[in-house]
């Protein structure tokens, strides 16, 4: 039981304690030094805040110097959604691409060697991985970023991610409950909502995040969805039902057993700022059970963080949020931040979990003799092992440069629009001289996609085709340009980066099951005859 006072300093620290704020700047603004000695005891980091692993080094350590126990989190998904390198695409497949490979051992692998890299820059709590059942795949946010739509592949690969990431002394942070995985819209631009009902519910979404509680996740982070089974009036981050009931709610009565960190999504997102507004979500998130405010995407400066602050201090002096339940709320992320310190000694001292002869691997772990690669290529081999390649007979591979047609649909909030994706950067290395060329839904007629075919053919002249396309079965844009396209030179290479649903066209055709740099390079090595895909 969390003692009380009614101190006012008190009040303010534990207030500032459960904010999740980001800001701008590779190095820390005199306010978030200022804000952090007062008591905010976390911080999220974005694209925007990484240079290199040196300067994300030195930025962690000026943030430890005004407090040592600080959180410091990322939402390091690796593959599509990357943050450490945000500027040249991930060295790390994706969940999808994990998912297709079904082996824990290597999910284990890449989220260990992920977590060992986050924490040698001093990042100790990771937004990720994402547990959601991608059920719909229509998806417009989620897609890549999950394992697959079978609840048990997606459960076994979540427990080996959590496990390998918090190996390395980095907290795993399971998203985005309860399941985002068979909504039909974004909630960074609006509200989503799944009709299933509460059977469906327990069968498909929670099944990952049981399995991940019981594994040992240390933190859960809530959605911003409505699910009228569950509550017909608030989303899931807002939810009482959703978080202080099922979530929090044992296993053996029904609910997932969950006793670690409540992180809520970005509160600045459409589908709570535009219905309920910042500060009033922000108040009626931790009544319902949420223990740490996650901001700062798109908002990140002083003024928000203080208009927080204020925000929950009035509503404990209001009566609108038990003092209790901040209270309670400050204690566990100060929890949490304690165990990172913990583990983080562990590791450093050479005695973090790892599996051996005398005992049980984790699952998902590799086992005892398990002779694993370097671990500098785990994300390379997982790539690679990912692919799934339709050859023709009379195909040959390219020995001369190609042009590279990349298909672009509007990028994902969560993935970003400047992180680079495809496989020209990667047929340039092997193949110098290699042309590239972008095209957008804004080159395609509705009508008549013969337009963007004609474009390409006159930029590609006689160089063969590399069609590189993501998502291809959401957009009829892009189905029917490739469709013609093909037609036009059978004898094209087509790369899909994103979730394969149609169909293989063209003379070599490679799903990749995500867009990351390595997922690119894998590909690019079959283009010319260099590797063999999985």
């Amino acid at each position: 039981m969390t003692t009380l006072t009614t101190d006012s300093g008190t009040l303010t620290r534990d207030a500032l304690a459960v904010l999740q704020p980001g800001f701008t700047g590779t190095t820390a603004p005199a306010w978030l030094l200022a804000q952090l000695r007062e008591g905010l005891s976390s911080v999220g980091l974005f694209g925007r805040n990484i240079e290199s692993a040196e300067q994300l080094a030195a930025l962690t350590a000026e943030l430890r110097e005004a407090r040592p126990d600080i959180l410091v989190a990322i939402d390091e998904e690796g593959g599509d959604v990357t943050r450490l390198e945000a500027r040249t695409g991930s060295s790390f497949p994706g969940n999808l691409a994990l998912g297709a490979v079904d082996d824990p051992e290597l999910t284990w692998e890449v989220a260990h060697e992920l977590g060992r890299r986050l924490a040698a820059c001093g990042v100790n709590l990771n937004w990720a991985p994402s547990a959601d059942v991608n059920s719909n795949p229509d998806n417009p946010v989620i897609g890549v970023r999950s394992f697959g739509g079978d609840p048990q592949l997606v459960a076994r690969h979540t427990v080996a991610y959590v496990e390998g990431l918090q190996a390395a002394g980095v907290a795993a942070c399971v998203k985005h409950f309860p399941g985002h995985g068979d909504t039909a819209v974004d909630s960074h631009h609006s509200m989503p909502r799944i009709d299933a009902d509460l059977s469906t519910l327990h069968d498909r979404e929670l099944v990952p995040f049981r399995a991940a509680v019981a594994a040992g996740s240390k933190c859960v982070m809530s959605a911003h969805i409505l699910l009228p089974a569950l509550d017909e009036a608030l989303p899931g981050t807002l939810s009482p039902a959703a978080l202080n009931g099922l979530l929090r709610a044992p296993q053996s009565s029904g609910g997932v057993g969950h006793d670690g960190l409540i992180v809520t999504d970005g509160m600045e997102m459409q589908a709570i700022s535009a219905t309920y507004g910042l500060e009033r979500g922000s108040v009626l998130a931790l009544a319902a059970g949420a223990d740490a405010i996650c901001v700062g995407g798109g908002l990140a400066d002083e003024d928000t963080v203080l208009r927080l602050r204020d925000a929950l201090v009035r509503a404990v002096r209001d009566g609108e949020l038990p003092r209790e339940r901040l209270a309670d709320a400050a204690a566990r992320v100060r929890a949490l931040a304690r165990w990172t310190g913990e583990a983080g000694a562990r590791v450093n001292g050479g005695s973090a979990p790892v599996p051996s002869s005398s005992r049980p691997a984790p699952t998902g772990a590799p086992a005892a003799g398990h002779a694993a690669d370097d671990a500098s290529d785990v994300g390379l081999r997982a790539a690679r092992r990912a692919l799934r390649v339709t050859v023709s007979d009379d195909y040959d591979p390219l020995a001369s440069p190609p042009f590279v047609a990349a298909f672009s649909p509007l990028a994902n909030i969560a993935v970003g629009d400047s992180t680079p994706w495809g496989v020209a950067p990667e047929l340039e290395r092997l193949l110098p001289g290699t042309r590239t060329a972008t095209y957008g839904k804004d080159a395609a007629s509705d009508a008549d996609p013969s337009g963007l075919v004609a474009n390409v053919l006159d930029a590609a002249a006689d160089r063969r085709i590399v069609a590189v396309v993501r998502d291809v079965h959401r957009h009829s844009w892009m189905a029917d340009a490739l469709d013609a396209l093909i037609a036009a030179r059978p004898e094209s290479v087509v790369v899909e980066m994103g979730l394969p649903q149609s169909p293989p066209a063209g003379a070599l055709h490679i799903a990749t099951h995500g867009a990351a740099r390595v997922c690119g390079r894998a590909a690019a090595e079959v283009i010319v005859g260099k590797g063999a895909g999985g």
